[in-house]
C-alpha cells in the first residue's frame, strides 16, 4: 500500500492546506494527515478541534484519515508504516527549509518527501494571514472552508460577514 504523511499545525486548515491533501490523495493509496503537537506553542485551536475541523472538511476522502502525532515527524511515519511526505511549497523560501528538512528526514529514517507546488490561487494563504484577516473581521470564506469561518468567528468573536 502506497502511503503518504501531509504534516502540518492546520491552525486552522485553509482551502491551500485542502487542494494538498486532495492532489495527494489521488497519488496514494492512503493519506493521514498528521496534526502536529507542538506544547511549546499556544495554537487559537486546540489540537482536539483541529482534527475535528480536519475531519469533517476532509470526510468525502475515503482513503484520508486525521491524526496528531508529537515529536519528530519520521517517527510518526514510521509508527503510520509511511515512507512519503507530500508537502505544499508556496515560493522560493518554503522551498529552502523544506528542502533542509527533507534531506535530515531521508537521512534520519529513509523518509522520501514530495514537494507539490501549491496551486496559484492558493500561494499566498497561511493559516497566519487567515487568523489576522479574521481577526480584523475580514472575510475569509474565500480561503477557508465555511466550518472553518464559522469557527474563526465564534473563536475571535468578530464581526466577519456570515
Amino acid at each position: 500500500m502506497r502511503r503518504a504523511v501531509c504534516p502540518g499545525s492546520f491552525d486552522p486548515v485553509t482551502n491551500g492546506h485542502l487542494d494538498i491533501i486532495g492532489r495527494a490523495s489521488r497519488l496514494f493509496d492512503e493519506v493521514i494527515v498528521g496534526v502536529l503537537i507542538n506544547q511549546s506553542k499556544s495554537g487559537l485551536f486546540t489540537v482536539d478541534e483541529r482534527i475535528a475541523m480536519l475531519r469533517e472538511v476532509t470526510s468525502d476522502y475515503d482513503n484520508v484519515r486525521v491524526e496528531s502525532f508529537r515529536g519528530l515527524l519520521v517517527d510518526f511515519c514510521r509508527a503510520q508504516h509511511a515512507s512519503v511526505l507530500v508537502k505544499g511549497i508556496r515560493a522560493v523560501s518554503d522551498f529552502d527549509y523544506e528542502l533542509q528538512m527533507a534531506q535530515m528526514n531521508i537521512g534520519l529514517a529513509g523518509v522520501e518527501t514530495l514537494f507539490m507546488p501549491t496551486n496559484p490561487t492558493y500561494s499566498f494563504l497561511s493559516s497566519s494571514l487567515v487568523k489576522d484577516v479574521a481577526k480584523w473581521g475580514g472575510d475569509v470564506s474565500p480561503h477557508v472552508p465555511d466550518l472553518v469561518r464559522r469557527a474563526l468567528r465564534e473563536r475571535l468573536n468578530s464581526t466577519a460577514p456570515a
